[in-house]
């Protein structure tokens, strides 16, 4: 939770850990005290801006809303990007490039480069951390061919992106889940099931795996409009990187694109989204209600930010993208089992199905799909079973027999 000061010396933030809620005004004086380097027993604090008017020790006694340590600054609406005014006596030095001591009830003076370093400045980021995406092509076309011919690009669809990253910052993705999700022709709504990806994560530490990316398709709609990702987009993927914590977090987009016959070919897209972009998703600078008459291209933000040597409050989604290379490889898994969460549910009697089209393989090879693992973690040990079972699929060891069993159980049951 960032909490902004006033004080004599003008505005700063303090950064106060809020999972040791609920946060106390003993815990908010305790971090001013560190982060801004005013002692305890120095401070006063107050909602009230006139605070700042006390000529005396005496007068600002008189402010007495933040007096008693123990209450909780939310019962007085202090909450994320508040105000409080501060108030203290004596002399503090504050760290920096130079040391320099505050002016005084006047606060100290500003230079050009002070303002100029208050300011967010916006550029392109040149070069991306992910030095290229590889995709499965399995994965790859099972995911295309279900919104080429099933939805034909008339809605959104997307998943979340799993496989592995080297050193290099290689990225390879070996498999896509598919959460539950309305997709409109604007819009993409992911509605993300807890307990069914605590499975897929179970499933991807077995297989050696963790998500690497996002993937979305856009619709035909959306092709004739000039952008490469809508600010919608542009928030989602942002939340999604940012969430992930990976900086070599890929987000790609498939889309139609016309041909040199004048046909259609699906195309695919990677980006990473820029340092800056995801800096600014963090600290709240971008306006998240987006109204129907802002242009699609253009992200707006909630204060001015420099772009160009410009002030603006808008900017060009293009300014957040940083392209990333795309190859493709055959990777460990195959994509043949029926996928999760479409318009058509996974039929009971898949499992069954399945085994017997790829009866004359090893069993190991018949349960190396991560569609048919999702499947039967639903009916396994989330912290034992799935990772050992997707484990031996990483290894293609023998499968213990019990599990053998098991599966084939549930195989002739459906």
């Amino acid at each position: 939770m960032m909490i902004r000061v006033r004080s004599r010396d003008g505005l700063e933030r303090v950064t106060l850990d809020h999972s040791t809620c609920p946060l106390t005004i003993a815990q908010l004086k305790s971090t001013i005290e560190s982060q801004l380097r005013v002692p305890v027993p120095n401070q006063t604090l107050s909602t009230n801006q006139n605070l700042l008017l006390a000529k005396t020790p005496h007068d600002a006694a008189g402010f007495t809303d933040m007096s008693n340590p123990q209450t909780l600054i939310s019962a007085l609406g202090i909450a994320h990007g508040s105000i409080v005014y501060l108030s203290y006596e004596g002399e503090r030095t504050v760290a920096g490039p130079k040391q320099f001591n505050p002016a005084g009830s006047f606060g100290r003076k500003m230079t050009m480069d002070d303002l100029i370093a208050k300011q967010m400045r916006v550029t392109r980021q040149e070069n991306p951390h992910c030095e290229l995406v590889s995709f499965d092509r399995d994965a790859a076309n099972a995911f295309q061919n279900y919104v080429n011919e099933s939805l034909v690009f008339a809605v959104k669809r997307g998943g979340i992106m799993y496989g592995t990253v080297s050193p290099e910052g290689k990225v390879e993705v070996d498999f896509i889940y598919e959460p539950p999700q309305q997709g409109t022709e604007e819009n993409l709504i992911l509605l993300r099931d807890p307990d069914e990806e605590k499975l897929v994560d179970a499933i991807a530490m077995g297989l050696g795996m963790r998500k690497v990316g996002f993937i979305f398709t856009q619709t035909i709609g959306q092709n004739k409009k000039d952008y490469t990702m809508s600010n919608v987009e542009v928030l989602q993927a942002a939340e999604l990187q940012a969430e992930g914590d990976l900086k070599e977090w890929v987000t790609a987009i498939v889309k139609l694109e016309v041909n040199e016959e004048g046909g259609a070919d699906v195309h695919f897209e990677a980006f990473q989204m820029s340092d800056m972009c995801i800096r600014l998703f963090k600290e709240g600078w971008f306006e998240t209600e987006i109204g129907e008459d802002v242009d699609p291209k253009l992200s707006r933000m909630k204060k001015d930010v420099v772009v160009g040597g410009k002030d603006t409050k808008e900017i060009d989604n293009d300014f957040f993208l940083v392209v990333v290379k795309i190859f493709d490889h055959q990777g460990p898994l195959s994509s043949i089992f029926p996928i999760e969460n479409r318009i058509t549910p996974v039929p009971m009697n898949a499992l069954r199905h399945h085994l017997d089209r790829t009866r004359s393989l090893p069993f190991v090879k018949r349960i190396s799909d991560f569609h048919l693992l999702l499947l039967l973690a639903r009916f396994l040990d989330v912290n034992a079973d799935v990772p050992a079972l997707a484990h031996c699929v990483q290894t293609q060891m023998a499968v213990p027999e019990g599990y053998q069993l098991l599966i084939e159980s549930m195989a002739s049951a459906s």
